[in-house]
């Protein structure tokens, strides 16, 4: 049986004007749109809609921009649900909300938090990131290993086959690209990023986090969702929480989450969200299977709300 999964974007996908045509056109959108900006206490719209491009890059905004987008999106959706959902790192929180185990407003006030904390632990341990092109994961996860002895540096996402990032110290991270190049890499490129995210230089703001995620109402999820931390289906409140948390300075696993979705008979993934990141992703690492995007008004399916 031929089954779909909803797959959530995250940092990186943002643009300047995400998600001003859903708005325009759909009260319930605007309505969720205003919600939001109420709960936060500023006018993310405004970000959002009209940026500057600077501000919208800051983490603390990226991540409930982005968020906001997608839940905007799965309103429309009415009553249509996939069988499985999965979300890249930030996306993780989009899907927990349309899976039902967390509210709209608990998820919003997490990814808010969760920015502002990962945002201050990168102003706090200064770290970067690179992306790695053309090797294997265990080869990575060996010169990894290596590179240590010059400063911290581990896996942070395993995207898709031959492209993997990279994340830790200054030294850490660069020292891991000289290693890269002499393995054979196609590229080692260092990315323009405000923190390590998915390393240990976000230890810092798991204390915050946790603190959070145990104050928020968690339900079993309605639909399986697929954890970062462990590419497999999680559904029970607890498990919920710690993969959660563990996130933070853990890989993000997905190429072997849409593998294990696909295993488990996904054969259509429609990405929900600003961007093509995610579609891009899926088709490395299966192309077989069908990709779409709902990004737009234009790609909302005929007789939504």
């Amino acid at each position: 049986m031929s089954l779909t999964a909803w797959v959530f974007p995250g940092q990186g996908s943002q643009y300047v004007g995400m998600g001003a045509d859903v708005v325009q056109r759909h009260e319930m959108a605007k309505n969720l749109l205003e919600e939001a900006d109420r709960l936060l206490g500023f006018r993310l719209s405004d970000v959002m809609f009209r940026g500057p491009e600077e501000e919208l890059r800051q983490t603390r905004n990226t991540q409930p921009a982005i968020f906001l987008h997608s839940m905007m999106l799965v309103l429309l959706m009415g009553k249509e649900r996939p069988s499985m959902m999965a979300g890249h790192s930030l996306g993780e929180y989009s899907a927990l909300v349309a899976a039902g185990a967390l509210s709209f407003q608990d998820g919003l006030r997490l990814v808010r938090l969760r920015g502002e904390l990962m945002q201050k632990a990168g102003e706090e341990e200064h770290g970067t990131m690179a992306a790695l092109i053309g090797l294997e994961p265990a080869v990575v996860e060996s010169l990894c290993s290596e590179a240590s002895a010059q400063g911290i540096v581990q896996p942070a996402n395993f995207n898709s086959p031959g492209q993997i990032v990279i994340s830790g110290s200054v030294e850490g991270v660069r020292a891991a690209m000289s290693l890269a190049k002499t393995r054979g890499a196609k590229m080692a490129k260092e990315l323009v990023v405000s923190g390590a995210f998915h390393s240990p230089l976000m230890k810092s703001a798991r204390e915050g986090l946790r603190v959070a995620l145990e104050q928020v109402a968690i339900n079993n999820a309605q639909v399986p969702v697929y954890a970062n931390v462990t590419a497999e289906p999680v559904s029970h409140d607890s498990e919920i929480r710690d993969l959660l948390l563990r996130q933070l300075t853990s890989p993000v696993r997905w190429e072997d989450s849409v593998r294990n979705m696909i295993r488990d008979g996904a054969a259509r993934f429609v990405e929900i969200g600003p961007g093509k990141v995610l579609q891009g992703l899926v088709k490395r690492i299966d192309g077989t299977v069908e990709t779409a995007g709902i990004d737009k008004c234009s790609e909302l399916p005929a007789g939504t709300a």
